[in-house]
């Protein structure tokens, strides 16, 4: 059988691709810069956006929807936040084709030209805005705690199926509240949110962390973010929640009266992922041998499959256990095409990440056993049929732990703190040169030279930095904490 992914030590880029392609996650679309997500794929994001929804619903919010074209006057109010998106944007121009005269299909009209350009929601914070104006009137109406589940557009030029795409799946929190100590809180718990939600189900340690000024998102006082170390030693930003202060309040207008009759500004936050969780989800756990998937986000837990095909009495086994299984809430399928041979079905079942296989064999059935697989570690063993579910019940949470477990460990051992600049680019010159922690002097100047000498970036300030004096690396200047600079996607 050739083999079905390159190999990572000889082409992480390719070996990412093949298994996007491979174990038929997704594919690209007849529109340059933008995918097809499928079955298999958007199977992991429903798991991934179910599990998130009631996390938010948790924590108060209710989801809504706000409209996908945003007038181009409305990017207008906020110069920052224009000034971050603007060379991301797609503008609709006209609203309607005709025939060509010409014969040769259709032809946009000239005489359908909006009076406005409508821009195609790179982000929402404008829409949303304009129309919170409407909503709040009073400090009854706070906190206003509202997400959407959407698509949005930004034209890039260089794209990679799931981690950056013309256009991508996601969510964006928008809430509204009373005063600055309310939406700081709403910032940091959802950044919290966030990263239990990587590391509980993804099985992804991060960072949490406060960027830079020159790395916020564009028209926020603060962007908080998780970073995660992907195995080629890159750094991923899975999700970022920002303090937007009262900016977006002013352009657009936003007043509440409170508890005196006053007027005042709301004060807002935002925060989201997107399906470039999926590559994360990839490139943190997944092998030569294709996608290993956490049990909690795997669309299939476990596999039974016959061996060496399927015959009544095996058939019957695997409904049984499929139905003990479902019952204890595992999702389960039984692969009993018998046009595929039982290696065809092993390496398929490999290639797609699911965590747990069972080999259902005639002559194991008569001694008692069932051959268990699993894929994280790949080890094989047969057990007694009694007992078999608890077993893959609690294999699913070993399993789980693992994939974190050895993900820690790996980001452990590609942790550096360095102190000078020859140690800073000789990490950067490693195979996998991971998350280096040093000194920075604090300005934007030093960050951007630092940036263009090893394209490495300052990923985070760590929320739980402790103090300590040194000497930035680049200049020489006084320094009293660590920040994490890392090359990133």
């Amino acid at each position: 059988m050739a083999r079905a992914v390159t190999p990572r030590k000889e082409d992480y880029s390719q070996w990412y691709l093949d298994i996007v392609k491979n174990a038929n996650l997704a594919s690209n679309s007849a529109v340059r810069g933008c995918m097809v997500i499928k079955p298999y794929g958007f199977g992991i994001w429903e798991r991934m956006q179910r599990q998130l929804d009631d996390m938010f619903k948790e924590t108060g919010h209710q989801n809504a929807y706000f409209p996908l074209f945003i007038p181009k006057s409305f990017l207008s109010k906020e110069a920052a936040h224009i000034e971050g998106f603007a060379k991301e944007c797609a503008v609709v121009t006209h609203y309607r084709l005709k025939n060509d005269p010409n014969g040769e299909g259709v032809i946009v009209d000239p005489d359908a030209k909006l009076e406005e350009e409508l821009i195609v929601r790179p982000t929402s914070e404008t829409i949303i805005w304009n129309t919170y104006r409407d909503w709040i009137t009073s400090y009854r109406d706070l906190p206003l705690l509202v997400n959407q589940w959407a698509n949005v557009v930004r034209w890039e030029m260089r794209t990679r199926l799931f981690l950056r795409t013309a256009e991508f799946l996601w969510q964006e929190g928008h809430t509204a509240h009373a005063t600055a100590e309310e939406a700081q809180e709403e910032t940091l718990k959802m950044q919290e949110v966030y990263a239990t939600f990587a590391e509980e189900y993804m099985a992804m340690p991060v960072i949490r962390g406060v960027k830079t000024e020159s790395e916020r998102f564009a028209g926020a006082n603060n962007t908080y973010t998780i970073e995660a170390l992907m195995q080629d030693g890159k750094a991923l930003q899975a999700g970022t929640s920002h303090n937007l202060g009262q900016n977006f309040a002013k352009a657009f207008e936003v007043k509440f009266a409170n508890k005196d009759n006053q007027e005042e500004y709301v004060h807002a936050t935002s925060w989201g992922v997107s399906t470039r969780l999926i590559g994360g989800l990839i490139m943190t756990h997944s092998d030569d041998e294709g996608l290993v998937l956490p049990p909690k986000l795997a669309p299939i837990q476990v596999i039974i499959v016959p061996i060496p095909k399927p015959n009544d009495e095996l058939d019957a086994k695997a409904h049984e256990l499929m139905a003990e299984l479902k019952a204890r809430g595992v999702r389960v399928s039984y692969d009993n095409d018998d046009k595929k041979r039982t290696g065809f079905k092993f390496a398929e079942s490999e290639l797609k990440g699911i965590p747990v296989r069972i080999g259902l064999g005639k002559r194991d059935l008569e001694k008692g056993l069932i051959e268990i697989a699993r894929r994280d570690t790949k080890e094989k063993s047969s057990l007694p049929i009694e007992g078999i579910v608890d077993h893959v019940v609690s294999l699913l949470d070993e399993i789980q732990q693992n994939l974190f477990d050895t993900a820690v460990k790996f980001r452990e051992d590609h942790s550096h703190h360095v102190d000078t600049m020859d140690e800073f680019k000789a990490i950067l010159d490693r195979d996998i040169p991971g998350f280096i922690y040093a000194h920075w002097d604090g300005t934007a100047e030093t960050e951007k030279k630092i940036k263009e000498m090893t394209k490495a970036t300052i990923r985070c300030i760590p929320n739980d930095a402790k103090p300590e004096e040194g000497k930035c690396i680049l200049t020489g200047a006084p320094s009293t904490q660590r920040v994490i600079f890392a090359k990133a996607y």
